[in-house]
């Protein structure tokens, strides 16, 4: 039996890589442009997944390119912290620029979110002397062992990964819909029952919690958790590793809300695909560790670091950020025209770009994950990736290049219409 270039790519994924490894599509990637993609068997996908949040600027943008073969002629690789570069030193002043506050900051580079988060807490604990550490249901912070303990969702990410290091607690996530006076009380009750807030050395928090199912916290929320770290004298981390870069229809998502935290861990669209990821705060906290605390061998990589200064250069030059809002509110509205046909649909939400829709079952109000799984499958099959997310998997998110041509985007719009309806 002849097999086709997917199935038999799907047969060797199976016998050389582990299950843990989830993977979506049955179909493996041959090349990508702006916001499509091409299988090795030359079928096209509009890709509403963006590498998970990573592709703001598009696939294979030629500026971007461009910066990456021009460093690629000079250097790949010396280790930031044996040889140092320009590069980095000149995308920290960027970044601590372009952050919200107008006090004194730093920046360091890492490579993946989970590193940026780690790093912020290490900087938080070195900055205060304490040990522990406040995060929130619903949360995603990353995969490895300590930004896993963060993530407030036990399937997949901590099941049978335990024990976890302690210090770590949770308390429920002030979104949308959710009771703050019920949220303070958890958060008392815990600085009762378990842990006195002069031994808590930061909260880290998402302002959209992403694989939390796009939930958008009140902005009162974050007023309030300014005001208790403030009192206590905790490190305010924002987590802006999915929402930065243009997503929220802002640069950051911090800035609809005014407030200014601590310390902000960025990643995913920094830097187009690069592997790349950032802490950027108050230099005082910043410079907390002694030398040889923070870095890796990896860190600020020298191809990763001049792709980031591609992607602000373009975010600036094509008004990314405004153009995500605009695209955003035309796919909330395709969603809400749909609400009169599909009764599944529970809520829709978001900021800008970062959009998504909740499904449940009609009459009992119970989240239809089955349903969501539907609409995602019917969507694939008619061209169009989309992913899930959400504590009960009954929500889809939608996570298109902010570069994606209108043509294409009213074609995607056209695709989700006829999934909602074939599911």
């Amino acid at each position: 039996m002849n097999h086709s270039p997917n199935e038999q790519l799907q047969a060797r994924k199976a016998a050389a890589t582990p299950r843990g490894v989830g993977v979506m599509c049955g179909f493996f990637a041959d090349r990508a442009q702006g916001a499509e993609l091409w299988d090795v068997e030359g079928r096209r996908y509009i890709d509403f997944a963006g590498g998970i949040a990573v592709m703001n600027v598009g696939h294979g943008h030629p500026k971007v390119i461009a910066a990456i073969q021009e460093q690629l002629g000079r250097f790949t690789h010396t280790c930031w912290q044996v040889v140092p570069y320009e590069g980095y030193v000149a995308l920290a002043e960027k970044i601590n620029a372009m952050t919200p506050g107008t006090h004194a900051k730093k920046t360091a580079f890492f490579s993946t979110g989970a590193e940026a988060i780690e790093n912020a807490v290490k900087i938080a604990r070195a900055y205060t002397k304490r040990s522990g550490v406040i995060a929130f249901g619903g949360a995603f912070h990353g995969r490895s062992l300590f930004a896993v303990s963060l993530t407030g969702k036990v399937q997949p990410y901590k099941a049978g990964f335990g024990p976890f290091p302690p210090e770590i607690y949770h308390v429920p996530f002030p979104g949308q819909g959710v009771d703050l006076a019920e949220v303070k009380r958890a958060l008392h009750h815990l600085f009762k029952a378990d842990i006195e807030p002069s031994r808590v050395a930061a909260i880290v928090f998402e302002p959209i919690q992403g694989e939390g199912g796009f939930n958008v916290i009140q902005a009162e929320a974050v007023q309030w958790l300014r005001a208790l770290c403030d009192e206590h004298g905790i490190v305010l981390i924002a987590d802006e590793v999915q929402t930065g870069f243009g997503r929220t229809g802002k640069m950051f998502a911090m800035e609809h809300y005014g407030v200014v935290p601590d310390l902000m861990a960025i990643a995913k669209s920094l830097a187009a695909g690069t592997p790349l990821s950032a802490v950027c705060g108050r230099a005082e906290i910043m410079d907390a560790p002694a030398p040889g605390g923070l870095g890796g061998t990896y860190a600020g990589n020298p191809l990763a670091i001049a792709a980031a200064h591609a992607v602000i250069d373009v975010m600036a030059q094509e008004k990314l950020p405004e153009r995500g809002a605009m695209l955003g509110d035309q796919l909330k509205a395709v969603l809400q025209a749909e609400r009169a046909r599909v009764p599944q649909i529970a809520d829709i939400r978001g900021l800008g770009a970062m959009v998504a829709v909740e499904f449940n079952q009609p009459g009992t109000g119970e989240p239809d994950a089955d349903f969501t799984k539907r609409v995602q499958a019917q969507a694939l099959q008619r061209g169009l990736i989309l992913l899930s997310c959400g504590v009960n998997a009954n929500v889809l998110r939608f996570l298109f290049p902010l570069t994606i041509a209108e043509p294409v985007f009213d074609e995607a719009m056209g695709i989700l219409r006829d999934a909602l309806a074939a599911a």
